[in-house]
């Protein structure tokens, strides 16, 4: 189709789109040429996000939704088995039926080893086609739920819509990609940019798939050198739902979500990279940043998330953060070592991990049962806006709460201050938890000595809720070189809604 028929063929649908269901069958006799009804189609599916139309069933195009996802996400318990099955036909297309034994399985075994071992010693992991098939054995599922997760809570928060533009940045094998698209309903509209220049893109490919609604494109270049514009049309010359709106770049609509999935500490200077594309986020979309938990690389999210804050987008928009901490104290930012991170419930056991584990040779020495099995789900975030909402919409009164900025002039006292729940417990002995208002310069845990029926809701509540504490005795922690906020019978702790 040459481009005068694109363009009548686009024309004829913004004009049908308000009267009736925009039928390849009737367009393709108003289009010089009268091209076959199958191009006119394809014609569609390639426009359809910025004509803001959603194919149906029967093969005719209605308007898209604009309206917020409203899915509650749950827990996540297993990697799906569809997704399994394409993994594991990969492998077997390289290494044969049984890849997970004999020479095929000990080397899948062996570069699992190496890649945990570059990454513990921080090193840079290069990725050819059977290292990518490994780190998919090992990582594909665990980042599926990550994904869910982050990606879950800005969705219960109705801030993702029904028709949305992503660009995932280092989308490595897919895993984030796979457990964010789960999230959106039939109904969603979806054009999907993923940015990674290695063969972890070929097994991207193979497991994320596209579909009616669903328009996924890989761009094989490094996230340096990616112009994320490139990928935005312009207002004018598309039109439509998708054309009009905010973000960084005149004219364009920009992404309701760019994803920076553990690929931010593997960056030469990730704060300039993360500014770069934050300068395509839509107006009212989130940059997302996630990191493994481990201490330098959480810590690493959180310089990137502050330095992002201070300096905002390269085209100069302010940067809030959402979520997890939101900064409560509007005149401060915090400054403490913010290692903080979630952690969720384990995974099933997905049936491909268990299998290579279990074929490593008796000879191996070093193996430990269980080694090439991963379903612990743990995880850093950092959600940034441009048009200035977080996650809770809470302003602490002055006159009764203290920040935590000021804990050094409450030392020995009781007091009564609100905070995030930002770790799960910490300690074998008495309940620890690491608290942040947004405003503190140091470290600050929450120790419960005694709990009760008053100070329950420190265990209960989940990662990131926000807590009133009444009557809290503020120490300090000479070994840790923190506060230590005691929670004792004196103590009420409230979760604030």
């Amino acid at each position: 189709m040459n481009d005068e028929q694109r363009r009548s063929v686009l024309d004829n649908a913004r004009y049908l789109r308000q009267v009736r269901p925009v039928d390849p069958e009737e367009i393709y006799e108003y289009v010089a040429g009268t091209p076959h009804p199958a191009v006119v189609r394809q014609t569609l599916r390639e426009a359809a996000f910025d004509l803001g139309l959603r194919e149906r069933d029967d093969g005719t195009f209605v308007p898209a939704s604009d309206d917020p996802v409203e899915a509650r996400p749950g827990r996540v318990e297993a990697f799906p088995d569809e997704y399994a099955e394409r993994l594991e036909d990969l492998l077997v297309e390289r290494y044969g039926l049984d890849w997970h034994a004999g020479e095929s399985g000990d080397r899948l075994r062996a570069i699992t080893r190496r890649i945990k071992e570059e990454y513990y010693r921080q090193h840079p992991v290069e990725y050819d086609e059977e290292t990518a098939l490994a780190y998919a054995l090992y990582h594909l599922p665990d980042n599926y739920a990550v994904g869910r997760y982050v990606v879950g809570d800005l969705v219960a928060g109705g801030q993702v819509p029904k028709t949305l533009r992503v660009l995932d940045v280092g989308a490595g094998v897919g895993g984030p990609a796979l457990g964010l698209l789960d999230l959106l309903p039939d109904d969603a509209v979806v054009e999907y940019h993923a940015v990674e220049p290695s063969a972890a893109a070929d097994v991207f490919e193979e497991v994320v798939d596209t579909g009616r609604n669903r328009h996924v494109e890989v761009h094989r270049e490094t996230a340096e050198a990616f112009d994320p514009h490139s990928v935005l049309p312009g207002a004018e010359a598309e039109g439509g739902a998708g054309g009009d709106g905010g973000g960084g770049a005149t004219g364009t609509r920009g992404f309701d979500l760019v994803v920076f999935a553990n690929v931010l500490s593997e960056l030469d200077d990730p704060t300039a990279v993360a500014r770069r594309y934050a300068d395509a986020v839509a107006d009212d979309g989130t940059l997302v940043c996630i990191a493994p938990a481990d201490k330098n690389t959480a810590i690493g999210l959180r310089e990137v998330e502050r330095d992002l804050e201070r300096e905002g987008s390269a085209d100069g928009a302010d940067l809030t953060v959402y979520g997890p901490e939101v900064r409560l104290w509007s005149w401060r930012t915090p400054e403490d070592q913010g290692w903080s991170f979630d952690a969720r419930p384990d995974l099933t056991v997905p049936d491909f991990q268990r299998r290579l584990d279990e074929a490593t040779p008796d000879a191996d020495a070093d193996h430990a049962p269980g080694e090439f099995v991963n379903v612990d789900v743990q995880f850093a975030s950092s959600l940034l806006r441009r048009d200035g909402r977080t996650r809770v919409s809470f302003s602490p009164d002055s006159s009764r709460f203290a920040p935590l900025a000021e804990s050094e002039h409450h030392v020995t006292d009781r007091l009564d201050c609100v905070a995030f729940k930002l770790s799960g417990d910490l300690s074998e002995g008495n309940p620890l938890y690491r608290i942040g208002d947004g405003s503190q310069s140091v470290d600050h845990y929450a120790v419960c000595t005694r709990e009760s029926a008053l100070n329950r809701d420190l265990e209960r509540a989940p990662y990131g809720a926000l807590l009133s504490f009444e009557n809290a005795l503020l120490l300090w922690n000479d070994d840790e070189e923190a506060y230590n906020l005691v929670v004792d019978g004196e103590t009420v702790v409230d979760r604030i809604a």
